[in-house]
Order: structure tokens, then sequence, then C-alpha cells
């Protein structure tokens, strides 16, 4: 393998990319981790002195994330809705890194805009300038459920709470350079951006099809949140994880989970991305999509791509659903 050039590197990541399978499960980043093109590891304390918040950090790829973060340096601000789980989280964090307040616990619905307010307004209050926002909280319903502002929930805990939260937040991120990164799904490559019917209230509800209908939303706002963030100094970027063996996925899709066992990838694996993303020096180029620690593709079939116009008409949604007074089309 290391006697490979590097074109012959890049053109079998494309493959294993194009090919889905592969790419997403550990086979993928156990070769590609092998490949000349695979980038540098961050620098040991490279996150030292910088604040990052983790959204769904009691668990799964937030929990992972949270861990490595804290391993490079930084102080993790876990954004959690059971501040029990997130303590203890922390504790555990603190324990491995050997340094008291290396995490906080912060406790926030990132479904409810009420409770996303809540909470910005106390961190702002903290005045603790944030290297990075990292959008994971995440869920898969049974069946459709509402947030309490009355959004569909895949799209309200997706898309618009973590748009409001980057929105408030815009201050601290500023502050330091900050990077936004919203963790999103391979399953979004199924779906196209469902511009007509974001709050799906048309046809049978699917909670899977929702769940990928929301991550395409995710992957469709990054071009236009580059450019509205880009005066206040902040990148955006999306990771997917690949297939990753997480407590969300053994219980929402318990059939997907039995039939990929061993080929799943660890959390550590899944979150691993999303990790470079926050502390690459220099920072990736804003806007685009990553997996593996390489940009990717936003869509490989047509059908789920969309025109500028459509991408403009599902912002003018969420600036309308999130209701900020400021909120215009870029």
């Amino acid at each position: 393998m290391t006697g490979l050039t590097t074109a012959a590197a890049r053109a079998l990541d494309s493959t294993l990319d194009r090919t889905i399978a592969p790419g997403f499960t550990r086979l993928g980043y156990a070769v590609r981790r092998r490949l000349p093109t695979w980038p540098a590891d961050p620098t040991p304390g490279i996150l030292t002195g910088h604040h990052v918040a983790v959204t769904g950090a009691s668990s799964g790829l937030g929990e992972c994330t949270a861990h490595d973060l804290a391993a490079l340096g930084a102080t993790v601000h876990l954004v959690v809705r059971d501040a029990g789980r997130g303590g203890r989280v922390a504790a555990e964090i603190e324990s491995a890194v050997g340094r008291a307040g290396a995490a906080r616990v912060w406790v926030c619905d990132v479904a409810d805009l009420d409770s996303v307010r809540t909470f910005c307004s106390a961190f702002l209050a903290a005045g603790l300038p944030l290297r990075a926002l990292v959008h994971n909280a995440g869920a898969l319903p049974a069946t459709r459920t509402e947030s309490p502002q009355g959004h569909e929930l895949t799209m309200a805990l997706h898309v618009l709470g973590p748009v409001l939260m980057t929105e408030l937040l815009l201050p601290l991120l500023g502050a330091d350079a900050g990077r936004v990164v919203f963790v999103t799904s391979g399953g979004m490559y199924s779906q196209p951006l469902p511009v007509d019917d974001p709050e799906f209230l048309r046809g049978e509800y699917s909670g899977t099809t929702a769940y990928a209908r929301s991550k395409r939303g995710q992957i469709e706002l990054l071009p236009i949140l580059a450019r509205r963030w880009l005066p206040a100094g902040v990148s955006v970027s999306a990771t997917h994880p690949g297939w990753a063996a997480t407590p969300g996925v053994q219980t929402s899709l318990p059939r997907f989970n039995a039939l990929l066992g061993p080929s799943l990838r660890t959390a550590g694996e899944g979150a691993d991305t999303t990790t470079w993303v926050v502390a690459a020096d220099p920072a990736p180029a804003s806007g685009q999509l990553w997996h593996d620690r390489q940009p990717r593709p936003t869509s490989i079939m047509r059908r789920t791509h969309p025109t500028a116009l459509q991408r403009e008409r599902f912002w003018e949604w969420v600036a309308e659903s999130v209701t900020l007074p400021d909120f215009p089309s870029p």
C-alpha cells in the first residue's frame, strides 16, 4: 500500500466513496488511513486554551468527539438534554485527560427553539470565545413527531435548531475564527431536497426518509451559510461518519445494525473526521462536505442535486421558521 502513487491513491479513495458499502464501513477507513493522501493527525495540544461546544455529547459520536477534542487540549462544552448523562461524560473526560474543568455541561433541547435561545443567552453571558460548534445532536423517530414549535422533529433538530444556535453564538465564534460543523449522514445521498414539503406533511411518513431529507437539508445549506457567516470570520463544514456502531443506530435501525455487524465503524472511527476538521491547521475550506478527511461530492444521483433556486427556497423556509429579527436571504 505504501508504494501507491498519489494519483492511484486518489483513484482508490474515490472508488471506495462511489461504491458506498466498502467506503462507509470499517474497511474504507482502514484502507484510507494507509494511503499517502491521508492528511496528518492534528498536532498534540493544538486546541489548548480553546473552547468547543458539541451538541448531543452524552453518547455515541458526540461523546467520542468530545473526548477526542479534550484530548487535544480543548475545554469541551457538552450541550445535552439530560444533565445527568452529560455529567457522567464530563467526569469521564476530566479523568481521561487529567484536567479539572476540561468539560462543562449545558442543558439544551436543540429541537426546541425556545430552549436553544435560553441556552445561547446563558452561553453568551459566560463570554467564552468558541473555536468550534459541532452540531451532532440527532434523532430518527419511528412516527411523525413535532417539536414544541410544531416543526417536524428531524428538521427541527438537524436544521432549524443548529442554524438558530449558530446565528446566536456568532459573536463568540467570530472571536476565535470559529468553525461550525454539521455531523450529517451518508443517508442524505438517497434523498432530494424537500423544498415543497420540508415538514413531511404529504405521503406516508418514514423516519429513515425524514432523517435523510433533513440531512440533505444540512448539506444544501452549506454554500448559503458559508457566504452568510464569512463576514464574521466563521467557516462551516459538514462531516459524515460512514456507517458507525452507535446507540442511536442500534435503537433506530436494528436490522441495519444486525446485518452489517462487525463491518460497522467504531464511534471513534466515525468521529475522526469531525475532530480533524475542528483541529486541522490551516482550517479546511468552508462550505464543503468531508468524509475520511477528504472533501466529497454532495450528490451522486442527478435527481438529488437541487438548483440554486431550490436552495434559496429552502433557505427562506428555514429563515421564516427560525424567525430571527435580522435574517435576510444572502
